[in-house]
């Protein structure tokens, strides 16, 4: 079981840093967190100018489950103060849990969609 759960975490991890990395590369983005103190399967990142629900809702209309704000304020609508105490941006805000199955191809998907959806959300915000 410690040796799967091994297995599972470094790859996990390797998926997030994939996802972190190319997060990062789209304008106006912050990825939050410790990029090597964190949980292996778990990414969080905000963006300006959008709100976290409505990336998430977009994200979701394509196929891909995400979250908004912090694990411990998904049932609220109130901004997380686990982020604000963070110092991290409290709207815009996506959190991504990989499931131990998530493959790369995943997260190529994934990594294709969302750049192409936070430019039609702000498009749509400056309208």
């Amino acid at each position: 079981m410690v040796a799967e759960r091994d297995e599972v975490n470094a790859r996990q991890r390797a998926l997030v840093d994939r996802i972190r990395a190319r997060v990062a590369e789209i304008p106006d983005t912050e990825v939050v967190g410790d990029p090597v103190d964190r949980l292996p399967h778990l990414v969080t990142f905000s963006f300006l100018y959008l709100s976290g629900e409505a990336v998430v809702d977009a994200l979701g209309r394509r196929g891909f489950q995400v979250a908004s704000g912090s694990a411990c304020t998904a049932s609220t609508l109130e901004p997380s103060h686990v982020l604000a105490a963070m110092g991290a941006l409290t709207h815009g805000n996506v959190r991504v849990s990989l499931t131990r199955d998530a493959t790369e191809a995943d997260v190529d998907e994934f990594l294709a969609a969302l750049p192409a959806i936070v430019a039609e959300l702000r498009e749509d915000v400056h309208r």
